[in-house]
């Protein structure tokens, strides 16, 4: 992105806004998401032999409440914030210089190369802060009161520091649908909503046009995510691994459990991106306007 028309602001102080502004949108989408997240990681480790019998995402929550207290929806906030100010700023901050890159190398912003673009920014992104990733998924299925730090002195102790980026391929391919499919949908939503309707920049636009990238982001990732949830709390201190990697996590998956089941969570995974996406948007776009910084 470039700075919008008469802004003055030094290039190192315009880049300290551009990716604050997602960073702190992100931010903001995850907090108040995060029980939904909660709720997703329970559903997804179904099966492996963790949780017991097959329920449903209203099961899980009462049971969660029950079992572990209110306090349990909120598993992992800490490793999730930290992740999401980074991790958002750089995936939200790197695709539109990405996309600029592919107009000046090929003179064309098409759809693909928005997808290309939103692939690239959010495999970095999330190369980066996998650590914080794992340390919430390990969280969110702890029963212990073990915080951030103590859960990863854990880790390293009996897993080694190369188990902080566990499950990184899968994650870096979910991060990389989810940014293409979310950014390449949201800014091709706009552009046909402004062109084929009354719709003119602002809150509705801004709506409608994050709710349609947030099915997207749904259906493109919900798979990827799975596995990449089951390989992040596959413990490899005793005995054989279960998943040698990601292809093998989804083809024991589907063989052993359906192919349906690289859907498990896929409700609560819509149920929470969906608005998670929604808000992530409109609050980058607003913050982006309080800033002085033109429309994404």
């Amino acid at each position: 992105m470039r700075p919008g028309a008469g802004d003055e602001r030094a290039p190192g102080s315009y880049a300290l806004y551009h990716f604050g502004t997602s960073g702190s949108a992100v931010a903001a989408a995850t907090a108040a998401t995060h029980p939904l997240d909660v709720i997703k990681v329970r559903l997804q480790m179904q099966h492996a032999g963790q949780r017991g019998n097959l329920v449903g995402m209203g099961t899980i929550f009462t049971q969660l409440v029950a079992r572990e207290g209110p306090r349990s929806l909120y598993l992992g906030l800490a490793p999730a914030l930290t992740r999401s100010v980074v991790y958002g700023g750089l995936r939200l901050g790197l695709y539109e210089p990405c996309k600029h890159v592919c107009s000046y190398a090929f003179g064309s912003t098409n759809f693909a190369f928005k997808f290309a673009s939103g692939i690239i920014a959010g495999a970095l992104a999330t190369a980066l802060t996998n650590p914080m990733e794992v340390l919430k998924v390990r969280l969110q299925m702890s029963t212990s009161s073990t915080g951030t730090i103590g859960e990863m002195r854990k880790v390293l102790a009996q897993e080694g520091l190369k188990a902080l980026w566990k499950g990184v391929g899968p994650a870096m391919a979910r991060a990389g649908c989810l940014t293409a499919s979310q950014m390449a949908t949201y800014d091709e939503s706009k552009q046909a909503l402004m062109k084929w309707t009354p719709l003119e920049e602002g809150f509705q636009l801004h709506l409608i046009s994050s709710c349609i990238a947030g099915t997207a982001g749904t259906l493109v990732t919900a798979p990827v995510d799975m596995v990449k949830t089951r390989l992040m709390l596959q413990r490899e201190t005793k005995g054989a691994r279960v998943y040698r990697n990601g292809f093998h996590c989804a083809y024991q998956v589907v063989v052993t459990e359906g192919v349906k089941s690289l859907y498990k969570g896929g409700f609560a995974t819509f149920a929470r991106l969906g608005p998670q996406t929604t808000i992530t948007f409109i609050v980058c776009e607003k913050l982006r306007e309080l800033a002085g910084m033109t429309a994404m």
